[in-house]
């Protein structure tokens, strides 16, 4: 027991060394170590500055044998250290066994690495003396070619010496040959004659001190001076193309004439030359009548793109080039180029100016927006020499968007117009017995589809102006005023609000002398029409407007959608009060002529309706039906259960039929008129022109009270007999049998019809009323 936990302290002492890991097999003997190589190479960096150092590892770097000896001797027993002696043995003799197989095994590799490095050292050798016999030859080429090159350069030496002195020789060949080939070229080719001068002008003052120089100098500036001379004449040639022009010009600068001369000369032939371009530009357009009268100008010959082609391609074209040619002559100098081309350009601007104002009519959008995008751009060259034509250019650009704007408005408008005409034919066409014409929601449906789609398609020309392949949509005007002011304010909004006053005028103003009046029917289709704006139209152009036409966060102000619809709704307004007033001044005019016509003194004793309250009968339900073709029916109020039984008292209203009739004698007359005053204080207080609203039963109750109300006012102005008094009682009773139906409230035509029977009992000379049965009779009769 001792001898083992002795072993075991042993072995936890050499912790960390091979022979102390994994325990013993057996009875306790020592483990062989993991491999030679790792016992040779030892532990690895990383694991040896980790374990703290231990002189007792065998392995380890800090190994001590003398305290691993010591260590050993106190801590085994007698019996391990033999068993460690006989292991330590049998490591020695398989280590000695290993080593000599590896000796074995490499034996003849040792061998012929031995052979092979004495070789080698022999053709190392062999390398050395060819090595060194090369660098003597080398040494020799050297030396060689040190004698070739001092050859060489002495020969190139004399020939550079010689051929200065040829060069030398055909200069002064050339010099002296320089005024026969100035004479020979002056006529012919003045431009070669200018460059022979140049290259011996220098040399010529040089050596001017020399007689025989200076007599070839003098010759050739009498050559040049004549060349000069014919320039001149030439330059004043009215026939020059831009080309021919410059090089004239520019071949005077080399001859060193005055270059200020030059400059006034070579505007005044550029001027003749574009003046020229110009007036054929103008003679395409028609000439201004002196008169001032106002007559239509003929068509032009061409259209507008040919026109600004022409213009594009002769005179802008030759002034850009006249302009660059001038630049690079005179330099960068600018002070007469710009007030020239900006004369020249105000004067084609003002010719373009002219022949946009003959494209009266609206033609074919695209080829206009075609035409002015091609000016811009042709002009862009321009600019860049007269920056300050840019302006001018950009609002002639922006006037002629703006023309064919406003004509788009007119045509809109005159559109309409014709739409409004045919509307008008259609009402009052004649229609064959057993054909009914096109109804008012037809004709409603036909006049508004066609306006919008008139609209629509306008909207798409104009929008040729801002597309993106167009030049001039970049300028800022097309990205916010042009879609603003012009597109959505002045086309649109323009149009809406002139299409309302248009409608309204038919009602607010003044028919003139013989000019026939808006037929009944026109009124109210125009103020459904109106009112559909107000409702859905309105806010779907203005948002078909502004997706085409974009405005801008900082751009002007624009119309808000209600202000519109409240214009329409107001047109609305006033056309159906109007239709109200026009439909009841006709039934009235009926009333008013059947009471003005009759002698209610002298009249017999009714015995039927009289045919006038049949008729109106008639007009009510024919103005029912035509309103209720275009208008919703309203609301009524909840009627009475007898309302078309009512007794129709000459005395009292309708709360209280027979309340005074019994006490009624001829002994014993009431006085009727008290009760009339007494009657009205109880009852609602009838509004005869009230505005009326957008419902069919409010139409036909305004129309009903201006028809009763005049039948009221001529009945005040009547005297009346007995009989007279009883077929007022009859027709007042025929009229209640029928117009309560259409009315929003029976009372109103009750207290009406009460009225005016109170004010014929009033009138009466003789007031006996008939029986109630009677007055049944006779209506029901009729």
């Amino acid at each position: 027991m001792a001898a083992v936990t002795a072993g075991s302290g042993a072995g936890s002492g050499a912790a960390g060394s091979p022979e102390a890991t994994g325990g013993s097999t057996g009875g306790g003997g020592w483990r062989r170590p993991h491999g030679p190589l790792q016992r040779y190479y030892g532990p690895s960096t990383a694991e040896a500055a980790e374990a703290a150092p231990d002189p007792t590892d065998i392995n380890g770097p800090h190994f001590d044998p003398e305290v691993f000896m010591t260590k050993v001797r106190s801590e085994c027993p007698l019996g391990q250290l033999l068993a460690r002696e006989a292991a330590l043995g049998r490591e020695i003799r398989a280590l000695d066994s290993d080593m000599q197989t590896l000796l074995y095994e490499n034996y003849n590799k040792f061998i012929s690495a031995t052979d092979t490095i004495r070789k080698m050292k022999v053709d190392f050798r062999h390398m050395e003396a060819e090595m060194d016999d090369l660098a003597a030859n080398m040494a020799a080429i050297s030396a060689s070619s040190a004698r070739v090159s001092a050859a060489l350069q002495d020969r190139h030496r004399r020939g550079a010496q010689l051929a200065g002195v040829q060069a030398l020789l055909r200069k002064l060949q050339a010099l002296v040959e320089v005024p026969g080939r100035l004479r020979r070229w002056a006529g012919t080719e003045p431009a070669r004659a200018l460059r022979c001068h140049a290259r011996a002008r220098a040399v010529l003052r040089h050596y001017r001190h020399l007689p025989s120089f200076r007599a070839i100098e003098d010759e050739s500036h009498a050559i040049m001076a004549e060349l000069a001379q014919r320039l001149r004449a030439r330059l004043r040639c009215e026939t020059l193309d831009p080309k021919e022009l410059t090089e004239c010009v520019e071949m005077l600068l080399q001859l060193e004439e005055p270059a200020e001369e030059l400059s006034e000369e070579f505007l005044s032939q550029a001027g003749t030359r574009l003046e020229a371009e110009l007036a054929a530009l103008e003679a395409e357009l028609p000439a201004a009548d002196p008169s001032g009268t106002a007559t239509t100008p003929p068509p032009p010959a061409s259209d507008i793109l040919d026109f600004v082609d022409r213009g594009s391609s002769a005179f802008v074209g030759t002034l850009c080039q006249l302009a660059g040619s001038y630049r690079a002559l005179f330099g960068e100098d600018a002070g007469r180029l710009e007030p020239f081309a900006a004369a020249l350009a105000a004067r084609y601007f003002a010719l373009l100016e002219r022949r946009l104002a003959l494209e009266r009519g609206l033609g074919d959008t695209s080829l206009l927006v075609r035409a002015l995008d091609r000016f811009h751009r042709r002009l862009r060259a321009l600019l860049e020499l007269l920056p300050a034509g840019a302006d001018a250019a950009a609002e002639l650009v922006a006037r002629a968007a703006r023309e064919r704007v406003d004509r788009y408005l007119r045509a809109l408008q005159t559109f309409f117009l014709g739409c409004l005409g045919d509307v008008r034919q259609a009402l009052a066409a004649p229609r064959p017995p057993g054909k009914e014409g096109p109804g008012l929601p037809d004709l409603l449906a036909t006049l508004a589809a066609s306006v919008l789609g008139q609209l629509k398609a306008v909207l798409a020309y104009v929008q040729l102006f801002t597309a993106r392949d167009v030049a001039f949509a970049s300028l800022p005007y097309f990205k916010g005023e042009f879609c603003v002011t012009a597109v959505r304010e002045g086309l649109v909004v323009a149009f809406v609000r002139w299409l309302c006053r248009t409608a309204r005028g038919f009602a607010d103003g003044p028919a003139e002398r013989g000019a026939p009046a808006a037929p009944p029917a026109l009124l109210l289709l125009l103020a459904r029409l109106c009112l559909d704006y107000e409702n859905s139209t309105i806010s779907y152009i203005l948002t078909l407007t502004d997706e085409q036409f974009p405005p801008q966060d900082s751009g002007p102000a624009v119309t808000p959608g209600p202000a519109l619809c409240a214009e329409a709704r107001a047109a609305a307004q006033r056309l159906l009060d109007h239709y109200v007033q026009v439909q009841g001044a006709a039934v009235a005019q009926m009333l008013r002529k059947s009471v003005e016509t009759r002698d209610w003194l002298g009249t017999v004793e009714p015995r039927n309706v009289r045919a006038v309250m049949k008729r109106v009968v008639e007009d009510i339900t024919a103005i029912d039906v035509q309103v209720g073709q275009l208008f919703e029916e309203g609301v009524r109020r909840a009627q009475s259960s007898d309302s078309s039984r009512r007794a129709f008292s000459v005395y009292s209203s309708s709360r209280a039929p027979g309340r005074y009739a019994p006490s009624y004698t001829p002994s014993a007359p009431m006085d009727t008129h008290l009760l009339s005053n007494i009657q009205k204080l109880f009852s609602e207080r009838i509004d005869i022109f009230s505005p009326v609203e957008f419902n069919k039963v409010s139409v036909l109750t305004g129309i009903i009270k201006i028809s009763l109300k005049t039948l009221l006012e001529c009945v005040r102005l009547r005297t009346l007999g007995r009989f007279g008094l009883q077929q007022v009682q009859v027709d007042g009773h025929y009229l209640q049998l029928y117009l309560w139906r259409f009315a929003s409230d029976e009372r109103v035509v009750q207290g009406l019809l009460d009225e005016v029977a109170a004010s014929a009992a009033h009138r009466c000379l003789d007031p006996v009323p008939m029986e109630h049965s009677v007055v049944e009779l006779i209506c029901e009769r009729g």
